[in-house]
């Protein structure tokens, strides 16, 4: 009896070749298991599925053996059902997950429940005909049935075929952005009955596939052959006296010299002027956008970099008017205020080396002729090789100064608003010449900025200024060079003399003095 239950065993491992089928799936579940689109949990529900079946089938030769059942008889096929079933998901696991993406091939979600799920009729198929079913009574007595089904459930249907045409016809991926009526954000999943977007508001949204097949959608930021960035329109607006290309220019060169996270440098940013509102020009400035996850963000610190640039080239925004009763007490408030801003300025002047030899009244002229000029962090304030006939006055923020030489950028010198000597371009300010290096903002920095045209009026008030001047521009050089090459006092005192003469040559033929 034993030996007769051993064998009756053995026979039916061997009749299933279970012992290749074991290590067949032992294989596959260690492979599984290092990847990570599918759990433990996964494996352990498939490997359980095929375990119940295996003991099942064990089970239905001992009682076979017993003499309780017959060869051939419904609970066996149905064991051997079930442990065909989990081998086939295995078998799909390692296709879809291991096998097709080492040549590159990532097959659809659906299309891949639709191979399983055929793989899944055709094995019961082949179990159903081993036990002498016959499909065409199934198929004539199933006829009325079916069609029931599909009227009560062709919303469900319909769902479904739209998700599956959505994969097939590669309209939609994982990852794209969208926008469905009012929902924007990025597919995140593709199923059999939905599509699952994720928005910027940290917000799931379901829209059934039928919805998708019927209506339209738009996607963001895709242009066949291009990458993927998405265009933006940042708007604002500004008096009409100002004239439109000055204003044009003045954010254009401002944003494309501007180094800001997240726009594409191709195509390039451009301001337009979009319309006439009463007295007021409305404008845009047009970037695109690379990470569509970040627009807000990367809207503000664009609006930045335009306030700033703006205020630069004193132009004003358009604000709405209105009328306003002024009484004789604001103007002295405003003068107050004046002077107290003017006596701050004269205290910033006088920790200019520069200006160390003009007298209060000389310093007070050019105070009131100072522009205020704020930049944003990454902004070139002079870039290298123009000419450009103010000078700069550093009073809050960083800046570093950097030489171009040979296509390569090497930082020379930090400077820091507040400290004495933070000011630069005082020989465009003084001869006309160009900038002798890049100077770009580390921080967002405020300055103030000394024109020609201001500093022309004192000069030519008292020209002995100049001569001043150039005596302690080239004192500062020459003290500069003898730190730096160790030179000796006489040597020095040679080099300061002989640049005196040269800069104040250059200083007189500029002032026309």
């Amino acid at each position: 009896m034993q030996i007769s239950l051993w064998t009756s065993l053995v026979d039916a491992v061997a009749a299933i070749h279970l012992g290749y089928q074991l290590a067949a799936i032992v294989i596959i579940s260690l492979l599984l298991i290092r990847t990570a689109a599918i759990t433990h949990r996964q494996i352990l529900h498939i490997l359980g599925f095929y375990l119940l079946g295996l003991i099942g089938y064990l089970i239905t030769i001992l009682l076979l053996n017993s003499g309780v059942i017959d060869e051939g008889t419904i609970p066996q096929h149905i064991a051997i059902l079930v442990m065909g079933l989990a081998a086939i998901r295995l078998a799909g696991l390692i296709l879809f997950h291991r096998l097709l993406p080492l040549i590159q091939i990532h097959a659809p979600t659906i299309l891949q429940d639709i191979l399983v799920t055929i793989a899944y009729l055709l094995w019961c198929m082949v179990r159903l005909s081993e036990i002498g079913l016959d499909f065409s009574s199934i198929v004539t007595t199933s006829a009325v049935i079916t069609a029931v089904l599909a009227f009560s459930l062709q919303d469900t249907l319909g769902n479904i075929l739209g998700g599956t045409a959505l994969q097939l016809d590669d309209s939609i991926h994982i990852g794209d952005w969208v926008k469905v009526d009012d929902a924007v954000g990025r597919v995140v999943d593709i199923c059999w009955r939905s599509t699952s977007i994720e928005t910027r508001n940290w917000e799931t949204v379901v829209i059934p596939n039928s919805i998708l097949m019927k209506g339209k959608f738009t996607i963001l930021g895709r242009r066949q052959g291009e990458p993927i960035q998405l265009r933006r329109w940042i708007r604002f607006s500004v008096e009409f006296s100002v004239p439109p290309a000055q204003v044009i220019h003045t954010v254009d060169t401002a944003i494309h010299q501007a180094d800001i996270a997240n726009v594409a440098s191709q195509p390039l940013p451009n301001c337009v002027a979009m319309g006439i509102d009463g007295s007021t020009i409305n404008y845009a400035l047009r970037y695109w956008l690379t990470d569509l996850a970040v627009d807000d963000p990367t809207d503000s610190a664009v609006r930045t970099h335009i306030y700033a640039a703006l205020k630069r080239a004193s132009i004003e925004f358009a604000l709405p008017q209105q009328s306003l009763h002024l009484y004789k007490e604001s103007r002295k408030v405003r003068a107050k205020a004046h002077s107290r801003d003017i006596k701050h300025r004269i205290e910033l002047l006088e920790r200019v080396a520069l200006f160390a030899n003009l007298d209060q009244e000389e310093r007070r002229v050019i105070a009131e002729q100072l522009t205020y000029a704020p930049f944003v962090e990454g902004d070139v304030i002079t870039q290298q090789g123009t000419v450009a006939n103010w000078l700069y006055i550093l009073i809050e923020g960083q800046a570093e100064v950097v030489l171009s030489s040979e296509g390569e950028q090497r930082q020379v010198n930090i400077i820091n608003g507040g400290e004495a000597g933070s000011f630069f371009g005082e020989m465009g300010l003084l001869t006309g010449a160009p900038r002798a290096a890049n100077v770009i903002a580390l921080t967002d920095v405020e300055c103030y900025r000394l024109d020609k045209e201001a500093f022309e009026q004192v000069i030519k008030a008292r020209p002995v200024i100049a001569e001043e001047i150039s005596r302690t521009m080239a004192k500062r050089d020459a003290d500069l060079s003898m730190a730096k090459n160790d030179l000796d006092r006489e040597t020095r005192d040679r080099l300061a003399a002989a640049q005196h003469d040269e800069l104040l040559v250059k200083i007189r033929h500029f002032f026309g003095l």
